[in-house]
């Protein structure tokens, strides 16, 4: 049966790429038309999900800046989102069975406020993977939406505590001293090598050390694993860590998606119901944006997080779980509620496919806050009279940096996305600012390029140059572009994206070692 699931799992996925959809859209469907001939969700199947849930937190969290949760954005947005939307919704559901609905009309008050709390909350699973389809995790928009999602993870933790009369006992206490392993865990990561040893160890911190912890002493496990991800985020192998865990994470995801398609029975009435609930999410997705619009953030970012967020999420059907054990509500209405969160997948994913057409279309339409007014953390880049641009702060990049501005002092600026990173060249006397060159969105806050006159792409990773690049022709520079690769095929195909020179560190590399060698020992 596991084998058939997959294989179904597997076109469908691939259809869906093939007509430019995200995969997990076909994933989904394939769950649906697997339950509907006579397939359900199995243990492995199951199992596999809850892994993927966990390790996708633990990833969150290894890249989650912790200080970024207290900004009034993020803890204050997160609140006036989920108290509106409860209210707004409760309101539109007391109207449904005022109307006469039948699903509703036996349904307390306490019942409609429980059901519209579920729908209040948005997906962490479909919004990362969304961004991370994108390469926007590190978009403004993205860290928006990633800390609106983090609280919700946390309002929901004490709904799950408070509904299931579960306290944690004093052993809970022990989670204070988490911290307290902080220097052996970093210690243990400093000593792993590159390899196979550095994804266990992480599978290790994830679900042993995280999730295994928390569920010990009666704490959400997911919670622990999101945590233990943070407090590693601190390590300056943090990011190849969760990089080792991709492949291996988003191969569980798949299961996640197709889990929801098995595991609920669809009737025409759990359909009709859910299809009045689609109706509500356009409400939901207005009260992000006008919320973000409100702490003065640009349409471009305002619009795009409100998309990323713009689905019900998964832990509806865990509150409506609760209830429906509690006897609080009917299972009409918890199948209601899985086919809602289903369809808002499918119908969230191609809007964050398209979000940029869309804006495109939409932003004569309105007029972003006045430059000083924007938020701090959305702020328009000036590149002032810099020259030359290089893009990518690491080793090359710091050398090419240094070589170029012995001739043109004040005419370099270097792009890195590490803020460490870019602390350390400014105490250094380099001129660099905080920005992803992969990133439209820091290419649309640039407020003008026409003093540059050629581009340094120095980016180790080779994908990263070519999308730089491709943002770099959206933008019409007319100026020169080179750039560093691996491989052959890299190097042709970032000249046939207009790069002007492109070159192979490896060869290059090889050539300085043999003219070093020369001018020392020869």
């Amino acid at each position: 049966m596991d084998l058939v699931i997959i294989a179904v799992a597997f076109v469908s996925g691939l259809l869906m790429l093939r007509c430019h959809m995200p995969p997990l859209v076909g994933f989904l469907i394939a769950g649906f038309v697997l339950h509907a001939v006579g397939f359900t969700s199995t243990p492995l199947i199951q199992s596999l999900a809850d892994l993927g849930v966990t390790l996708l937190l633990f990833c969150i969290g290894l890249k989650l800046d912790v200080k970024s949760l207290l900004n009034k954005e993020i803890w204050l947005g997160a609140s006036l989102h989920n108290v509106l939307t409860t209210a707004l919704f409760s309101v539109c559901l007391l109207g449904f069975k005022a109307l006469g609905l039948s699903a509703f009309s036996d349904l307390a008050t306490n019942d409609i406020v429980l059901i519209a709390f579920a729908l209040s909350f948005s997906s962490t699973v479909f919004a990362i993977k969304a961004l991370q389809e994108k390469g926007e995790m590190n978009a403004t928009y993205g860290t928006l939406a990633i800390g609106i999602l983090i609280m919700q993870d946390i309002f929901a933790v004490i709904f799950m505590t408070v509904a299931s009369g579960k306290i944690p006992g004093i052993e809970a206490l022990l989670l204070f001293a988490l911290p307290l392993l902080r220097p052996l865990l970093f210690k243990l990561l400093d000593r792993v090598d590159h390899g196979e040893v550095l994804v266990l160890y992480a599978i290790f911190l994830a679900l042993v050390v995280g999730a295994g912890f928390f569920d010990a002493v009666g704490m959400k496990a997911d919670l622990g694993a999101l945590i233990l991800g943070m407090m590693m985020a601190g390590h300056s192998r943090a990011s190849e860590m969760a990089k080792s865990l991709f492949n291996l994470k988003e191969l569980f995801l798949v299961c996640f998606f197709l889990n929801i398609g098995l595991s609920e029975q669809p009737t025409l009435q759990g359909l009709m119901i859910a299809l009045l609930l689609l109706v509500l999410l356009p409400l939901k997705g207005l009260l992000y944006y006008v919320i973000f619009n409100g702490f003065k953030f640009r349409v471009r970012t305002s619009l795009f997080a409100s998309l990323t967020l713009f689905n019900y999420s998964e832990f509806g059907l865990i509150v409506g779980g609760i209830a429906y054990q509690m006897g609080i509500m009917p299972g009409n209405i918890l199948v209601a509620i899985a086919i809602a969160v289903s369809l808002s997948f499918v119908l969230s994913a191609p809007l964050n496919t398209f979000s940029h057409k869309i804006y495109s279309t939409m932003s004569s339409r309105f007029s972003d806050p006045s430059p000083e007014r924007i938020h701090r953390n959305d702020q328009l880049i000036d590149l002032g009279d810099a020259s030359v641009l290089i893009l990518g702060m690491g080793r090359i990049g710091s050398g090419a940096y240094d070589e170029i501005a012995k001739d043109i002092p004040s005419k370099v600026l270097g792009i890195e996305t590490r803020e460490e990173s870019v602390a350390s060249h400014c105490a250094n006397n380099r001129n660099v600012i905080h920005g992803d060159a992969t990133d439209p969105d820091f290419w649309s806050r640039v407020t003008s390029s026409r003093h540059i006159e050629l581009i340094l792409l120095a980016m180790p990773n080779s994908q990263a140059n070519t999308i730089a690049m491709e943002q770099i022709n959206q933008m019409g520079f007319e100026g020169k572009v080179a750039a560093i690769a691996k491989y052959v095929d890299e190097l042709e195909q970032l000249k046939a994206l207009g790069v002007n020179e492109a070159y192979n560190i490896y060869n290059e590399a090889g050539s300085g070692f043999a003219r070093h060698v020369k001018d020392q020992l020869l």
